[in-house]
């Protein structure tokens, strides 16, 4: 459910052709390939081990899923995952 801060920072977004992911603090994420990808304005790292990564969003919990899987880079504005991945679900 969107609050009414939300909903105002949406609008306002939409009518100044502003970035969602920055305006509304939202994830972004970035797929290159099958062996990488990156997560951007997220809220830290939940679990962690060669097979699945949990990531906490404000959209909720960001889980990947695949083989090899290693943080590459971690800042506080974004996360960079290198591995084997099958699957991004929240």
């Amino acid at each position: 459910m969107k609050t009414k801060s939300y909903k105002i920072k949406e609008k306002i977004s939409d009518a100044l052709e502003l970035p969602k992911d920055i305006t509304l603090d939202i994830p972004k994420v970035t797929i290159l390939g099958k062996d990488s990808i990156t997560v951007e304005n997220h809220k830290g790292i939940i679990s962690y081990n060669d097979n699945q990564i949990r990531i906490n969003t404000t959209c909720g919990i960001l889980t990947i899923l695949g083989e090899g899987l290693t943080i590459k880079s971690i800042i506080q504005e974004e996360i960079i995952i290198i591995g084997k991945i099958s699957n991004i679900g929240y």
